[in-house]
């Protein structure tokens, strides 16, 4: 089992960057897929990045260009760079994990994904 901490959230204007950082408990971080969802207020959880376990990276089309999912194992840690932040970027941010057998998917749903952080919220003005 893992427990998932997001940090790195905030008001900003838009163009501005921000970087993301979830933190995970537990044993074999390594062997874990990540990625981040996005839930805006009165709309559903939509997927944003994931990295696999062997650091292959997918994006949603709305980000892609933008923003950078990334992994750093020693630390236990995912991270999601955001640049050219948009008012329509505005939401809370989730991390998610899920333990995989091999490192060949790229996981966009939220169904695939065991564990969740509690979400870190932002906010991007025009």
């Amino acid at each position: 089992q893992v427990q998932l901490v997001e940090s790195g959230g905030g008001l900003v204007q838009a163009g501005d960057s921000l970087r993301l950082s979830c933190a995970a408990s537990g044993r074999a971080f390594s062997s874990y897929a990540m990625g981040w969802f996005r839930q805006a207020p009165g709309k559903e959880r939509h997927f944003v990045a994931t990295i696999r376990r062997d650091t292959y990276t997918a994006y949603a089309d709305s980000v892609k260009g933008r923003f950078t999912i990334s992994r750093d194992n020693e630390r236990s840690t995912v991270y999601l760079q955001m640049n050219g932040l948009k008012p329509e970027d505005t939401a809370v941010y989730y991390c998610a994990a899920r333990q995989t057998a091999g490192p060949y998917y790229y996981y966009r749903s939220t169904d695939d994904y065991a564990y969740w952080g509690q979400g870190t919220q932002v906010t991007v003005s025009s």
